[in-house]
């Protein structure tokens, strides 16, 4: 590789590194080309951009951009080495992680990550990685934990409601149950019974008139 094209590969691992708050570097020594191409196929599908490169190159084109802030990589960047970038930090974890139960393998091997600004070292990593809150995972957290006392008193206050509701409803409820009363078996209010006259006594006469 001549000098100009050294020159090439490191100013375009820098635009990358610049573009990219995440990135994984892996080892992809004992992967065939088959799988490396099976690899890039399912990296490109997940929208996951991988670039094989030289450490040295990788190295240059990290410290040319801010030499503290990727310190911590720096020892990782050894035998062949596979970047992958992407927007969300769990996808490459992801994608190796599926990757190794398809193929029955453990390549390719996690040898650092860069995460936001903080680095996660080593293949024991990879679990906890594929288990990160996504950006807009914890927006939605946060939205839910604040909506969730919202909730409990919008809930208190229908519940009142179709209590109170409930409540007026059962009266009318009491009444239309109730059965009607049968005029047929109504008591017939007894007319009232007239004093008999005293009878008249056939011995006793009436005086008649003077003549």
């Amino acid at each position: 590789m001549t000098k100009q094209e050294k020159n090439e590969v490191i100013e375009l691992l820098k635009g990358k590194f610049s573009q990219y708050n995440n990135f994984y570097i892996t080892d992809t020594e004992s992967l065939t080309v088959d799988q490396v191409g099976k690899l890039r196929r399912v990296c490109f599908d997940k929208q996951v951009e991988m670039k094989v490169a030289k450490n040295t190159l990788i190295k240059k084109a990290l410290e040319s951009i801010d030499a503290e802030k990727y310190a911590g990589v720096y020892d990782s960047l050894h035998k062949v080495t596979a970047l992958l970038f992407s927007e969300n930090p769990k996808d490459p974890a992801l994608i190796i992680s599926g990757f190794r139960k398809e193929t029955n393998k453990e390549r390719p091997v996690l040898k650092a990550a860069f995460i936001n600004g903080d680095v996660f070292v080593g293949d024991n990593q990879l679990k906890a990685l594929t288990q990160i809150k996504t950006k807009n995972e914890l927006i939605g957290e946060v939205i839910g934990l604040l909506q969730s006392p919202i909730q409990r008193v919008l809930g208190a206050l229908e519940n009142k409601d179709n209590a109170s509701k409930a409540e007026a409803v059962a009266p009318v409820a009491e009444v239309a149950a109730a059965p009607e009363a049968s005029v047929e078996e109504a008591p017939a209010a007894e007319a009232p019974v007239a004093p008999e006259a005293p009878a008249a006594d056939a011995s006793t006469e009436a005086p008649a008139p003077e003549a």
